[in-house]
């Protein structure tokens, strides 16, 4: 990826974020300087979200604390009611964090349950995003108290207790409604559980120059068109459907619907011209139940031989109602011989389930995996957070690989990561996987790179379901792609709208 929008959605690690801040006061930026910038983020975030109210604010011994220093002091002056607790005490205060807290006129208590008695709203200054063990006891009993409290929270960078290098809790973690973050998000505000103890995210801008991103490495990035628009496979004046690309389905003899799905989806999205390759006992069923995608019958025994013949048939999806018979088996290495883009989905990843090494050794780089969690685990003896694993799966299977959930992560094999946030909860249905297999296939066909296809079709596929709202059945999905692209193509003249549109 060289897009502009590398920069303006790069996620930042806590240690990567840290690179940033010193960077920056090496160029003259100082830390007490940026520490003002964010505690007036914070206090004019929390007025914009709520009007005045008896505030606790609770810091700790950090940068953070020193951010709750700031926002106090800041909310005070606007004649909000505030209180400050502190973990720990004031002597440990180091540098910033000290001036912040020598700046804040009222009385300091200390952090506990007792200090949330008369608040009506809390400030959560306590710990930073580079957290890696669970909370000690006296905090994990704080966070508890704030939790069974209800009290609305504003959490300064992250909720504590929550790991913002990949979005997981060691031990208990702070429910916020809103989370105010800086310069960049980090992986933890988009992965789950993280992104929904966030609540609303706001990211603000405190004076770090974008130029110290380059020099950190970063290749993890939030999912947005500003990534890989640039490269998507418009229609243009004089294509005609073998230019456009041909996507070759691969169908079973059971689930019919979600090869049906599939096809549809890889036509609706970028495909000039999709075949589904079915066993012939379903030749007629399938046949009578598509118009514009072309049906043929398998050779005997499921051979593929005549279905991989043509040389224009350029990308090809295994998997969603393929069955997981012996057969199976050989379909997918077939299809993997070709040397061809190709998705590998459902029963075409679990029928190695026994004997994973024998399809990870057959992958190539055009090759994009799609396993939801159970497949993932079929094929992967890998532990860890959701970024790490598939990152980890990218590079032993040399291929792409579309980790799914409501926090898909897109991982390729030289390390760089997406993490995609715009599905909606309804898109937890039978039959959605389906779509986005033939979407990434269509994209595929089209020509677009294994990578930036597979970040292209999980983004318009969400947006597809974003669009169709409660109640949406997968077979609404290939219907909704037209709107999605319309919605696309909009963005190529309005590149800023990206962000509403995705999220």
């Amino acid at each position: 990826m060289t897009a502009p929008g590398d920069l303006a959605h790069v996620l930042l690690s806590p240690a990567q974020m840290g690179a940033a801040d010193r960077a920056a006061a090496s160029a003259g930026i100082s830390v007490a300087r940026l520490m003002e910038a964010a505690g007036r983020a914070v206090a004019e975030a929390v007025m914009r979200r709520w009007s005045a109210r008896p505030v606790l604010v609770l810091c700790g011994p950090g940068n953070n604390g020193g951010d709750g220093f700031v926002a106090a002091r800041l909310l005070r002056a606007a004649h909000w009611p505030v209180r400050v607790a502190l973990l720990g005490s004031r002597e440990a205060l180091r540098d910033a964090a000290a001036c912040a807290a020598a700046a804040w006129a009222g009385p300091i208590e200390v952090a506990g349950a007792a200090a949330l008695a008369g608040a009506e709203l809390v400030v959560d200054g306590l710990l930073g995003a580079g957290l890696s063990r669970a909370p000690a006891q006296g905090l994990a009993a704080l966070i508890e108290a704030i939790n069974a409290s209800g009290l609305p929270v504003c959490a300064i960078d992250v909720p504590t207790g929550l790991d913002g290098a990949n979005g997981q809790c060691p031990g208990v973690a702070l429910q916020a409604q809103l989370t105010v973050t800086f310069f960049r998000r980090k992986p933890g505000h988009l992965l789950l559980p993280g992104r929904v103890l966030c609540g609303e995210l706001q990211c603000a801008d405190i004076g770090i120059p974008a130029a110290v991103l380059e020099p950190l490495g970063a290749r993890v990035w939030a999912n947005d068109p500003q990534l890989w628009q640039a490269g998507f496979p418009w229609p243009r004046t004089g294509d005609h459907k073998y230019r456009r690309g041909h996507a070759l389905v691969i169908g079973g003899a059971q689930m019919l619907g979600a090869s049906r799905l599939a096809c549809l989806a890889a036509a609706r999205t970028a495909a000039g011209l999709v075949t589904l390759a079915v066993p012939s006992s379903v030749w007629a069923v399938q046949a009578g139940a598509l118009t514009s995608v072309l049906v043929e019958a398998l050779g005997a025994g499921g051979q593929l031989d005549a279905a991989l013949a043509d040389p224009r048939r350029n990308a090809v999806l295994i998997g969603p109602g393929l069955g997981r018979q012996p057969a199976a088996r050989a379909q997918v290495l077939a299809v993997l011989a070709t040397r061809r883009p190709c998705v590998l989905d459902a029963d075409a990843l679990s029928v190695f389930a026994a004997q994973p090494d024998t399809l990870l050794d057959a992958l190539h780089a055009g090759c994009v995996l799609t396993p939801h969690e159970g497949e993932f685990a079929r094929l992967f003896s890998l532990a860890g957070d959701k970024l790490g694993r598939a990152r980890g799966a990218a590079r032993r299977s040399g291929a792409v690989v579309v980790l799914k959930g409501a926090d898909t992560v897109i991982a390729a094999p030289d390390g760089r990561c997406v993490i995609n946030d715009n599905a909606p909860p309804s898109l937890a249905t039978a039959g959605s996987g389906d779509v986005l297999s033939g979407c990434l296939v269509g994209l595929l066909a089209a020509g677009m790179p294994a990578f930036e296809a597979a970040c292209a079709a999980v983004w318009l596929h969400g947006l597809s379901a974003d669009r169709l709202g409660l109640g949406l059945l997968a077979e609404d999905l290939p219907a909704a792609l037209p709107g999605a692209l319309e919605s696309l193509a909009r963005l190529t003249d309005d590149p800023s709208a990206s962000s509403s549109l995705s999220r």
